[in-house]
Parts: C-alpha cells; sequence; structure tokens
C-alpha cells in the first residue's frame, strides 16, 4: 500500500504543478490579448510619423496600376477609367470588384481617397496642392500686369486704378 500512496502523492504534486503552469499560460494569455488590444487602438503611423504607402500595396497588384494610373494623371479619376488604365475589361464586375478594393483604402484613409462617387485620387497628391483660392478667385475682369511702370502710360495706369 505505501507503493500505490507514494504513486498517488506523485500524481497530485504534478496535477497541482500542471494547475500552476496553466495558470500562469491564461496569465501571459490575458496579458498578450490586453497588448494586442493596445496596438489596435495605435494608427500604424504613429511610429513613424509618416505614411507607409508603397508598404501597404503590393508592387505589381490591381492597387499598384490603379495608384501609378493616378499619378500619371495627376488628379482623380472615375472608376471606369481607372479599370481600362490597368488593363482590364470595362464590365460592371471588374469596376465593382476595383472600387470596392479602392474604398476599403479610402475608408482607411490609407493611400486613395474618395472626392466623389466612383472617384478615386491619392492622398499624396491632395496634401501636394496649394490651400486657398487662386489669386485671380472672385474677379470678373482680367488682370493687367504692368511689367516695367516706368514705361506705362500714365492715363493708362489712372484706368487701370479707376476701374478697380
Amino acid at each position: 500500500m505505501a507503493l500505490r500512496d507514494d504513486i498517488q502523492k506523485r500524481i497530485d504534486k504534478k496535477r497541482t504543478e500542471i494547475a500552476a503552469l496553466e495558470a500562469q499560460i491564461n496569465s501571459a494569455t490575458i496579458y498578450i490579448q490586453a497588448l494586442e488590444d493596445t496596438l489596435k487602438m495605435i494608427p500604424r503611423e504613429a511610429d513613424t510619423g509618416e505614411v507607409t504607402t508603397a508598404a501597404t500595396i503590393r508592387p505589381g497588384s490591381k492597387m499598384d496600376k490603379a495608384r501609378e494610373a493616378i499619378r500619371k494623371v495627376g488628379k482623380p479619376l472615375y472608376i471606369s477609367a481607372l479599370v481600362e488604365s490597368i488593363g482590364e475589361p470595362n464590365t460592371a464586375a471588374r469596376r465593382a470588384a476595383l472600387a470596392g478594393s479602392l474604398s476599403a483604402y479610402a475608408r482607411r484613409g490609407d493611400v486613395f481617397t474618395r472626392p466623389a462617387p466612383n472617384t478615386f485620387g491619392l492622398i499624396e497628391l491632395t496634401s501636394k496642392r496649394a490651400a486657398g483660392p487662386p489669386a485671380n478667385f472672385g474677379l470678373d475682369e482680367e488682370i493687367v500686369v504692368i511689367e516695367d511702370p516706368e514705361e506705362a502710360d500714365l492715363e493708362d495706369i489712372k484706368k487701370l486704378l479707376e476701374g478697380a
């Protein structure tokens, strides 16, 4: 009987060790889950301070081809023009598939923008544009610039000033 009791004690001891190790595993799993939840709340750009568009789009993919087509034109493109520019047949299914993929990027605010329905642009192009209206915004008349004031007629300058 002593042998039986000894073996039973060893079994009980190992079971308590297993329970302690399982508690450690559960604690570590909870810790990992908390770190993953925290990581989801931090934007990807926060680490470097800049958007990593090259890493988010696979080279040679349809998204990469669409980005290059928009870059080439320099302005947002309608989905039909994008489908044709990447070398795909312009069918409803192709337009819907490409628009869905581009919309996912636009919703995340990553690489693409959606300035109008079914029209896609690039974030990098919108940030390069000058802010504010053009210099002649709101003027009905043509702006006349006098290149060399010394050669200009005094009468012409008076007429320009009176018209302003």
